[in-house]
């Protein structure tokens, strides 16, 4: 098990020092965010990235992410050129010697909140998702900006994707990551590096777009597109949190066991009527995810993979890049890494 901590570049407002400084983390999680989508990354700047972190002592151990052009999540034509030049930013990974690469499928949008800093009872701020805000939102006619990895269309391009979409059910959308995997997945295997795609967030359909990577039995109908350790699971508890049919600890069981995990994402949420939920501090406690299971399960299938905590509250005065500052991600991983400590001493002294 590697922990490690996403890195947003040098435009990210915390210091790769400071990270250093957290105790037991190894590993940064970062990406290229200024090459177009879709686009060959070019090696040299990869190597950069490399070298930026590998100066302060750490390792650029997980890119996060190479974004999947909609054309292929579409199925148009342009496909396939999009596709080659995937497969080759998944090359010049394997060349330098970084071996997992997440993803997702999501359309048009990724990661989605109504609320990018709701207040908390103790003053600090949280990520939340308010399913009656969001239906409020009419996105054809106003301006939507979302965080992470979120593209800003402009209007028309946005409009032309949506009408694009309407014609894209689960099916389809199904038969597009198919077709995409079938053609990546043997690459990765020659390059040594391990696709891991990232559950859906909220997992149900948002702004009538599909969304497939939702549960179990999405999990089971992605590995079964081709067999190979290749083509992984980034398990987000968070993602698949919402989801009151998820069962968190048997999936990561199930999925560990057979070497589909390669990558954990963990942060905790506190589910509100139903389709809505606010983004608490890690501990059990705090929120509706058991970590202390978790984190057990995860020891029990001896997990060799890549941990980093997800999204933080803003505390002590923080301000920066929402859910990404330093001071509660910092507070989330050594909590965690405790808890692994414990289990682990505690099941090897028996």
């Amino acid at each position: 098990m590697e922990l490690t901590f996403r890195w947003y570049g040098k435009s990210d407002p915390i210091p790769l020092e400071y990270i250093k400084q957290i105790p037991r983390i190894s590993g940064i999680v970062s990406a290229l965010y200024d090459v177009k989508i879709g686009e060959i990354w070019p090696q040299e700047q990869i190597k950069s990235l490399k070298r930026m972190i590998e100066a302060v002592g750490l390792r650029l151990s997980v890119i996060e992410s190479i974004p999947v052009h909609e054309d292929i999540k579409l199925g148009r034509r342009s496909r396939d050129k999009y596709i080659e030049n995937y497969c080759q930013n998944i090359k010049n990974m394997g060349f330098l010697g970084i071996n997992v690469l997440c993803y997702n499928f999501m359309p048009v949008f990724d990661w989605t909140r109504s609320n990018l800093s709701k207040k908390n009872p103790d003053g600090s701020t949280s990520l939340a998702y308010d399913q009656d805000e969001i239906n409020k939102i009419n996105i054809s006619e106003e301006s939507i900006e979302l965080p992470g990895w979120a593209t800003n269309y402009g209007k028309a391009e946005l409009e032309d994707l949506l009408k694009a979409y309407s014609k894209v059910d689960e099916e389809t959308l199904w038969s597009n990551l198919e077709y995409f995997l079938k053609r990546v997945i043997p690459v990765a295997e020659k390059a040594g590096v391990r696709l891991s795609i990232h559950p859906d967030d909220p997992p149900w359909p948002i702004f009538n777009l599909p969304r497939i990577i939702t549960n179990e039995a999405a999990l089971d109908r992605l590995i079964d597109i081709i067999d190979s350790p290749s083509n992984g699971i980034t398990f987000c508890t968070g993602s698949f949190g919402p989801n009151l049919k998820m069962d968190l600890i048997k999936s990561i069981y199930k999925f560990g066991s057979l070497d589909r995990i390669p990558f954990v994402h963990i942060r905790n949420i506190k589910r509100i009527n139903g389709q809505s939920f606010i983004e608490v501090a890690h501990p059990t406690e705090f929120g509706d995810i058991d970590m202390f299971k978790v984190i057990k399960a995860l020891v029990d299938i001896d997990f060799k993979g890549m941990i980093r905590p997800d999204h933080g509250r803003m505390i002590w005065g923080e301000r920066g890049k929402p859910g990404y500052g330093l001071y509660d991600r910092a507070l989330g991983i050594m909590y965690l890494s405790g808890l692994w400590e414990g289990i682990k001493k505690i099941r090897n002294s028996k």
